[in-house]
């Protein structure tokens, strides 16, 4: 597997050795500066970044690595430079390609004509890097044993709610999205594509859109903010509204298991998709599941170079 374009390319066995390769880095950051010595890896973002663009610098840099970070107005794609030519272009120069953008058919397109590893750190369909920090952090506080838990996602049926049942499918975990029906729902596709992975690992998909009945029992209650990158202006109003009875707030958590956790891939807007006393609170794991974006960003570089991951048959 050359590249890691979407969630659903990952194997269980590629998932677990993410995650343990990881958890090394972890303790260790810099125990293999070797990988990237000499050499510089492409971090091209086309919507802000925060964390992806901090994790991404750094992860390579622990890798012994220079990050050359590019925004769109720095290349020529936005004068009419194709992609494909911009694959073969940065395919020279450099060693390994993070992307950060809004559609899934230009990472697609550049995993095919770039002779380099090219890692999706975010689209508006999925965000397999984030998964990865998000169960990183899962199995710090739960282990490998899943059974007879279930990981709830609340709020937005977006490219978040895809890559959490998606991700879930791959480990064979009860997974839950509750979500408003209509146009704020999961893909459909997305769905179908989760369900016929978890057929496969025993895993379980639902999605629902009782938020009470998903969070009953949940060992992991996770948001994203209502309104992402890109949505519409003009439909603020109308998506506030509709995903106001999925707010993580108190009583919500309330429902969930004892030991259970409050994750959010962050930025969070406090009073809107969760209550500050929730994020800020003792269950909130929000800053080590951040940590992990570059332990797994970094997993994902050293597997990568190394042509290491075998992806889904």
């Amino acid at each position: 597997m050359k590249d890691l374009l979407r969630t659903a390319d990952l194997s269980r066995a590629d998932v677990d050795l993410l995650l343990d390769t990881a958890a090394d880095f972890a303790k260790t950051p810099l125990r293999s500066t070797d990988v990237l010595a000499n050499r510089t890896v492409a971090i091209y973002m086309t919507k802000p970044s925060t964390r992806t663009r901090l994790a991404s610098e750094t992860a390579v840099a622990h890798l012994g690595g220079t990050p050359v970070f590019l925004r769109e107005d720095d290349l020529q794609i936005g004068r009419g430079e194709t992609i494909a030519d911009t694959a073969r272009i940065i395919s020279g120069f450099a060693s390994a390609l993070i992307i950060r953008t809004f559609k899934q058919s230009d990472v697609n397109e550049l995993g095919q004509w770039a002779t380099i590893p090219v890692l999706n750190g975010l689209t508006d369909d999925d965000h397999p890097t984030q998964l990865l920090a998000d169960w990183a952090t899962i199995r710090e506080v739960f282990g490998t044993d899943i059974a007879g838990r279930k990981f709830t996602y609340v709020g937005d049926g977006n490219n978040m709610a895809h890559a959490w049942l998606t991700m879930g499918a791959i480990l064979g975990a009860h997974v839950v999205a509750a979500t408003p029906s209509g146009k704020w729902a999961p893909d459909a596709g997305a769905i179908a594509s989760a369900q016929a992975i978890a057929a496969t690992t025993g895993g379980k998909v639902e999605v629902t859109n009782d938020p009470e009945a998903a969070a009953k029992g949940a060992s992991v209650i996770y948001t994203d903010v209502w309104m992402s990158m890109g949505d519409p202006e003009n439909e603020r109003k109308e998506k506030l509204k509709a995903l106001s009875p999925f707010a993580v707030t108190e009583n919500l958590m309330s429902l969930s298991a004892k030991d259970s956790i409050f994750m959010h891939c962050l930025p969070a807007h406090r009073g809107e998709e969760v209550e500050a006393s929730v994020i800020d609170g003792e269950r909130s794991v929000i800053w080590r599941e951040a940590y992990h974006r570059r332990t797994t960003i970094q997993a994902c570089l050293y597997h990568l170079v190394r042509g290491e991951l075998a992806g889904r048959a």
